[in-house]
């Protein structure tokens, strides 16, 4: 488990840590520190702090606190994540979380005092925006999901608010596994390969039109791998911003038949839904859309449902989940008035999703309305049986 934290002046990176509650701290581990300079005009400079903690217990609970000679933390806890494929991982979903107008964010607090997930996934857009106020938007962000961000994994991928300064603030202040500084990576868990990406590379060709392509050449690989993998960890997950489809009432890239996530730059070159659908990526979780919008299993537009009374029970393609309902600035984004034939729900409410990951055959998807006091108004399951997982037939 990795611990990241920021001071505002130099010092050394330590975490202490160990099993009772209140009792000392036996263990400790060192890290390093690196500067990050702020693009805006002040230039500020901020220190962040990565420290590694190995050889923990797994499924144990660890009490740590974090800091220097020069301070400390206040006391965290968190569970190690459990080892191997067979166990019931359970997440949390949502993407577009704001500083101002986080709506979910207490609830989501209040799921994560009670121990309900073992992860979250952000898929991307924090804080509008993190490098704004010479990054101290960045640092009231991370403050305010502290209380989550301190218990759990928090996993992210980049969204487009996090764009200034060649998404400065996002690499500095998250920390990811891989060596792309959060812009594309994997990792297991349970019975899960979960792949996180960035669709901005799609949008942002001025930071290098080569990201478009190496991390097409990272996905294919490690796509090439996952299936490999499937008699122990029979699903794959995908998380990325910008989603390929939506039936929102707005102009962005996934309202338009061909779009760039979808279909690729110019020329259809690295397009993700032919290689997605090409592996049998399982579930595909969106955001960028302030809404919640569930799909039928599709491809290139046709819905490919198992059958009609269990459309999401054997698949023949890909389920989208779109959930970017935390709540942030912008409010909430209207849908078109007609769904579109791919459409299976939309809820235009604050909120977020739960994701458990029952075991290799079963996952359960339930999203939650903060407007309706926590009421799950989406309920489905998704059902795979062991064999033909590497493909669509």
């Amino acid at each position: 488990m990795t611990v990241t934290w920021t001071t505002w002046v130099p010092a050394l990176s330590e975490v202490q840590f160990g099993l009772h509650p209140s009792g000392p701290l036996p263990f400790r581990a060192l890290g390093p520190t690196s500067t990050f300079v702020d693009g805006g005009v002040l230039q500020r400079k901020l220190y962040m702090h990565r420290v590694t903690l190995r050889g923990l217990l797994p499924g144990a609970q660890y009490v740590y606190r974090c800091g220097s000679r020069q301070g400390w933390s206040r006391r965290f806890r968190f569970r190690a994540l459990k080892s191997g494929p067979h166990w019931s991982p359970r997440l949390v979903v949502f993407g577009d979380l704001g500083a101002d107008n986080p709506k979910a964010l207490p609830r989501l607090r209040r799921d994560t005092q009670q121990g309900m997930y073992d992860a979250v996934l952000h898929v991307g857009d924090f804080a509008y925006n993190m490098d704004q106020d010479n990054g101290r938007v960045g640092d009231k962000f991370m403050r305010l999901i502290e209380p989550v961000a301190a218990n759990l994994p928090y996993m992210t991928c980049p969204g487009n608010h996090e764009e200034r300064y060649n998404f400065s603030n996002y690499k500095a202040r998250f920390n990811m596994p891989g060596d792309t500084e959060g812009l594309w990576y994997s990792w297991d868990v349970g019975p899960a390969h979960i792949i996180s990406f960035s669709t901005e590379v799609y949008f942002y060709l001025h930071y290098g039109r080569q990201l478009v392509e190496r991390q097409f050449h990272w996905l294919e690989n490690d796509l090439q791998k996952a299936n490999k993998n499937r008699a122990t960890r029979p699903w794959i997950i995908t998380m990325g911003h910008r989603p390929m489809y939506c039936s929102n009432l707005d102009l962005d890239d996934c309202t338009w038949h061909e779009s760039k996530v979808r279909k690729g730059l110019p020329g259809k070159l690295f397009g993700l839904e032919d290689l997605f659908y090409k592996y049998g990526v399982d579930l595909q979780l969106w955001a960028h859309e302030h809404s919640y919008e569930r799909l039928w299993p599709i491809y290139n537009y046709k819905v490919f449902n198992g059958s009609q009374e269990k459309p999401y029970t054997n698949p023949r393609g890909p389920v989208h989940i779109i959930t970017g309902s935390a709540g942030c600035e912008e409010k909430l984004t209207p849908f078109v008035l007609f769904p579109r034939p791919w459409s299976a729900l939309r809820v235009k409410e604050y909120g977020y999703t739960r994701l458990h990951i029952l075991n290799g055959t079963h996952i359960h998807i339930q999203q939650v309305s903060d407007d309706q006091d926590g009421k799950i108004v989406d309920d489905i399951w998704v059902v795979r049986p062991p064999h033909n997982r590497t493909k669509y037939l």
